[in-house]
């Protein structure tokens, strides 16, 4: 006879590749890297900017810190003219994305990333594409955003959705923290 939870259960499915690439489709322009990390017996050192290479692509000329408390989610938020370009510094975050570009071929796809201390660290956010940022851990996340232009504070170049908003399919709480 066989136990009733081995035929409820579902089979875990591929996510990763053997050496560790996501097998996730990527939105057109989405750019991810895991930063290089050194670790000795005095603490750690990671680089954010090592001048403009195949990720930097535009210089830095504006940057700010955020955080997102635990258990807190921000976003959703869009950029008309500039690129979101993220790096996390402490904590893991999931963030959310999903493409409003009519004329991207990954119009409609949603797209869900970690950025971890402990893995990917900078992701860029192309314009028109809704980011939304879940902290799941039990510790402030820090991250430090440089985008592609600096912020107009009389005329912010961002438009905002609450996180529950059906004008983004994406179901933001079947991935939130069980509490």
């Amino acid at each position: 006879m066989t136990d009733p939870s081995l035929t409820a259960g579902t089979r875990d499915t591929q996510t990763v590749t053997k050496d560790g690439a996501p097998i996730t489709r990527t939105i057109e322009g989405v750019r991810i890297r895991s930063t290089p990390h050194h670790v000795d017996h005095r603490g750690s050192v990671f680089e954010i900017y090592e001048d403009l290479n195949d990720y930097w692509d535009e210089p830095i000329i504006y940057a700010y810190q955020f955080s997102v408390r635990p258990g807190q989610v921000k976003g959703w938020g869009l950029h008309e003219r500039k690129r979101d370009r993220y790096t996390i510094i402490s904590g893991e975050v999931i963030l959310f994305l999903y493409d409003s570009r009519a004329d991207s071929p990954t119009h409609g796809q949603s797209m869900r990333l970690v950025l971890s201390d402990r893995g990917v660290r900078q992701v860029t956010i192309p314009q028109f594409v809704w980011h939304l940022s879940v902290n799941v851990s039990s510790l402030e996340a820090y991250l430090i955003n440089f985008p592609t232009e600096a912020y107009h504070h009389e005329s912010p170049d961002r438009l905002l959705l609450p996180w529950d908003a059906p004008e983004i399919p994406v179901d933001v709480r079947a991935h939130l923290p069980i509490t």
